[in-house]
This record gives structure tokens, C-alpha cells and sequence, in this order.
């Protein structure tokens, strides 16, 4: 672990006043034993950024991890889905309230009721397929993880079970790989080539990927591993058991730009914005809209998405005034605690000692 310890931290830019924690938060979390790499990027809104990365590309051969380097997006992929999905509503291909058996009869359970919304919101109590005990975590395991999965195949697995009808808020990502589906009946084609055609390409985002079955993770990148229980390498896997709901590749960058552009208002209405900014309550620390989730810090609200993939850990945040933060972290043998990773969103958004640049944006 001394090597990860001793690496040095790649910065550059200049501009934003929370570069410094930012720096030293990285570093405590790899040192903690959190992460084999962690990367930020930090825009203060202004033009003023600063990247920065800490631990090692490598845990055998080392090498410093490079700031804009590409990982693992995970559950971020879907506010790329949801805003293609936001996309067919202004273009009056898709109504929210359509219940989802309009688009795709007797696909899903219950899909007379169940609406677009209420998948966008996880609020249609739809029992989440990776929440089988083990389904996801064999997958994952030795020649597993090479395996490509249909998305019908995962939603068999899903709808063999139901959810206790208790009226709670239920993460799933069932319900984004019906979005998916949607897309793709709705356009004709793969969703993967709608998130590209749309979002991809007119925002420049050169070093955003859907990889579909492809296992591996361009370069440069930091390894992703998985303890079981010594570190294992599973950098190369194929997603497509997270699909519509998670498979997608980024970089810091690009995560920025596309999260500005959205909740800037260039890639969908102003009503949409507006729906997709409608919140529900979860009980689980942050509140969720259509594909965007709601944290409130002292200083006000932040908005944007998190995710989770074998080997990498994904946040990607902004506030109303611009001010932005995208973390990638490549756990090590445990994950970084909610406080590690929402102290250095206090201290990016709110100022160290709570002072907020953000105050007109407190809700």
C-alpha cells in the first residue's frame, strides 16, 4: 500500500479557491485505504477549472493516474438516458404519463399503470435485478464478467419477483433498462446510437463511450478492482449486464461538459428541465428527479448523479450558480466512506469553512 501512498498528485489549471482541499481530500482517501486511484475535476462556473489526480494507475507496475483519464460511469449513465427519453417529449414522441404498455404492451408487469415518469423517478416498484442475492456479484466473478446479456434476459430476472407493496421509494435499475427499450421502440434504433447521435456528438463529447460488449476500457485509465478478498484486476468486463442502466464510459471532462449543457437548458425544454428537476423523496439521503438526483448541502442544492461499476466509483455534480465537481474513485478494499466523498462536496460547493459562492442558489 506504500505505493499508493507515495504516488504524487498530477494537478493542473488554475482559479477555483477549493483546489487545495480538493488535492488533500484526494490523497487522504487513497491513503486511508479507500482507493488504489482517485481523480477530480472542479469548475468554479467561470472558466476557471483544475484537475487532479492521486494514487496509481497500476497497483503491480505503478504509474501516476492521469486526471483525464476514462472510467467506468456506472448509474450516471442514466441522466444520458433520461435525457434522451426528455428528448422524444418535446418532440411529442413520448407523453411522461404514457403508461409504458402504450409503447411496449405486456413487456412489463403491470405496465397498464405503470408510467414513463414513474420509471424515470424510480417510483414504478419495479424489483431491481441486481438486487437478487448474488445475480450481480457472480456475474462479476472469473470468466463471468465476459458474458453478454440481453436486456429481455435481465428483465426476466426482475419481474420473477415483486416488491412488498409498502409504498417506499425503491432504486432500480430494472426500470432504466425498460427506458432503454423504449428508445429503441420508439426511434427504431439502439439506444446506445440515439445517446450518441444526440447528446455525443453535438456536445463534443469525443471521450464518452457506450461500449455495448466490449470488455475493455480505453486509454489512459486507472485499473478497476475488486476485492474477492485480495485485489483482483476486473478492468475489462462486459457491462452489458448493466446496460440502458449502466454501462457507459467517460472522462471527468466530458462528465462536466455534458452535466452544464443539461441543467444549462441545451439539450432539453425548459418544461422538461423542469420535470426532470421535479423531485421525489427516497429516505436515503439525497431526493430524485427524472435521472437526476437532489443532494442538499448547507449551502444549497446540487445536482447531477452518482454511480457504481466493478472497480470504479463515479459523482458528477453542479450547482445553480455552475459550479461543478466530478470525482472517479477506484476503490480498494473498501469504499470511501459518505463522509470522505460528501466532505469534499461541502468543501467544493459550500467553501471550507461553510461560506458558500453558492448562496443565491439556497433553496
Amino acid at each position: 500500500m506504500n505505493v499508493l501512498v507515495a504516488a504524487a498528485v498530477a494537478a493542473g489549471g488554475q482559479g477555483v479557491d477549493a483546489r487545495v482541499d480538493v488535492r488533500d481530500d484526494l490523497e487522504k482517501i487513497v491513503a486511508g485505504g479507500a482507493a488504489t486511484a482517485a481523480l477530480a475535476r472542479v469548475s468554479d462556473g467561470h472558466g476557471h477549472t483544475w484537475s487532479g489526480a492521486a494514487g496509481v494507475r497500476d497497483i503491480e507496475r505503478g504509474g501516476r493516474p492521469s486526471p483525464g483519464g476514462y472510467f467506468r460511469i456506472g448509474s450516471v449513465t442514466k441522466t444520458f438516458v433520461a435525457t434522451v427519453v426528455l428528448q422524444l417529449v418535446d418532440e411529442g414522441k413520448v407523453r411522461l404519463d404514457d403508461p409504458i404498455d402504450e409503447h411496449l404492451p405486456g413487456l412489463v408487469p403491470g405496465g397498464e399503470r405503470i408510467t414513463v415518469r414513474a420509471l424515470l423517478d424510480h417510483s414504478s416498484h419495479l424489483y431491481d435485478y441486481m438486487s437478487e442475492p448474488g445475480y450481480s456479484t457472480n456475474r462479476w466473478r472469473g470468466k463471468a464478467r465476459f458474458r453478454s446479456y440481453e436486456p429481455r434476459e435481465l428483465l426476466k430476472v426482475a419481474f420473477a419477483k415483486e416488491l412488498p407493496d409498502n409504498g417506499a421509494w425503491h432504486y432500480s435499475n430494472t426500470n432504466y433498462v425498460v427506458l432503454g427499450l423504449l428508445v429503441e421502440k420508439v426511434t427504431g434504433n439502439p439506444y446506445g446510437e440515439e445517446v450518441t447521435r444526440r447528446i455525443l456528438r453535438p456536445l463534443k463529447l469525443r471521450h464518452t463511450v457506450v461500449p455495448g460488449d466490449r470488455a475493455g476500457v480505453p486509454s489512459p485509465h486507472a485499473k478497476g478492482y475488486e476485492p474477492m478478498p485480495e485485489l483482483v484486476d476486473a478492468t475489462r468486463m462486459n457491462p452489458s449486464l448493466d446496460w440502458a442502466a449502466g454501462e457507459m464510459i467517460s472522462t471527468a471532462p466530458d462528465l462536466e461538459r455534458f452535466m452544464s449543457a443539461l441543467l444549462g437548458g441545451k439539450l432539453i425544454s425548459e418544461s422538461s428541465l423542469r420535470a426532470m428537476r421535479t423531485t421525489v423523496k427516497t429516505g436515503v439521503g439525497f431526493d430524485y428527479g427524472l435521472g437526476l438526483q437532489a443532494y442538499t448541502l448547507p449551502c444549497g442544492r446540487v445536482w447531477g448523479h452518482s454511480g457504481e461499476l466493478i472497480g470504479y466509483l463515479t459523482f458528477s455534480f453542479r450547482s445553480d450558480s455552475g459550479r461543478s465537481l466530478t470525482l472517479s474513485i477506484n476503490p480498494s478494499t473498501r469504499n470511501p466512506s459518505t463522509e470522505e466523498v460528501m466532505g469534499l462536496a461541502v468543501k467544493v460547493f459550500c467553501g471550507s469553512a461553510g461560506n458558500s459562492p453558492d448562496r443565491t442558489s439556497r433553496p
